[in-house]
């Protein structure tokens, strides 16, 4: 059974006005090059994949659930992610679509460094296989938004030098690769590098 896009985590949504355009500008434009980059889009079988985020103020705005498929998002199609917890896998968003299903895996990224202000998680198989162990990899077992992938990003922090690299692959969620930076741009510039070096 094809998994992706489905949430794991219990989310409570408050369904409110979008946020103001300008918030999510920047991560829109980088949002637009990944689609065009087909680093986030949907399967043949119309299913979204890849989400993109950033801190806003304590919270963070991370793309809608299902927008993959879009080839174009505005405000409408972000959330905020206002709280969460790993123990009870539980997450809090508000706005005019629920928060994607990978809001956990950001979630933790952002608690684990303060300086992190932007998040990618993309798909690309062949630039998956090339980097699969050979920078900081997730346990195969480990399944993506689950409280297991959130730990075990906790434990890629305290045990690999992910932290410098700012890029990892996620080993049991195939094509699945994670970036991120002090802001959108370096997330975005450390996927165009990868690429680049293919």
């Amino acid at each position: 059974m094809n998994e992706e896009g489905v949430i794991k985590f219990n989310c409570i949504w408050i369904k409110q006005a979008p946020l103001n355009i300008e918030l999510i500008k920047e991560l829109n434009t980088w949002r637009d090059k990944l689609y065009r980059l087909k680093l986030l889009g949907a399967t043949k079988d119309g299913i979204g994949y890849g989400n993109i985020s950033c801190r806003y103020k304590e919270h963070f705005i991370i793309s809608g659930s299902g927008t993959g498929k879009l080839k174009h998002l505005t405000n409408e199609h972000y959330a905020t992610v206002t709280n969460y917890s790993v123990q009870e896998n539980t997450l809090t968003a508000v706005g005019p679509v629920i928060a994607s299903s990978e809001s956990l895996t950001h979630a933790v990224i952002y608690k684990s460094q303060p300086t992190i202000n932007g998040v990618f998680h993309v798909h690309h198989f062949a630039l998956w296989k090339k980097l699969l162990n050979k920078i900081p990899t997730t346990h195969i077992d480990v399944a993506y938004g689950t409280p297991a992938m959130a730990n075990e990003i906790v434990r890629l922090f305290e045990e690999t030098d992910l932290a410098l690299k700012k890029i990892f692959v996620m080993a049991g969620h195939e094509e699945g690769i994670v970036s991120f930076g002090k802001d959108v741009n370096e997330a975005g510039h450390l996927l165009l590098a990868a690429l680049r070096a293919l």
